[in-house]
């Protein structure tokens, strides 16, 4: 009787969480709308937003090489073992 509770919340708590998956992303919007109605001022259009990507690139492409070497050395250190 215990363990049918509990399964029925477990399943409640789920549904709810993928309610919350599917509604969230139509209600919280990450910026606000551009007050230029999407065109630049100095001609042509914003799209992508001008942002540089470069450096953050780098660093996150070097913080994932390091976590594959880690990686690969403690498979191989737990292989040898």
């Amino acid at each position: 009787m215990k363990k049918k509770i509990q399964r029925k919340i477990n399943q409640v708590i789920k549904a709810f969480f993928i309610a919350a998956l599917i509604v969230a992303p139509t209600l919280i919007m990450a910026q606000p709308p551009d007050p230029n109605g999407g065109s630049n001022p100095n001609g042509g259009s914003t799209v992508g937003g001008n942002a540089p990507i470069g450096g953050g690139l780098f660093i996150l492409m070097g913080l994932a090489a390091g976590y594959g070497t880690k990686k690969v050395y403690r498979f191989r250190k737990n292989k040898n073992d």
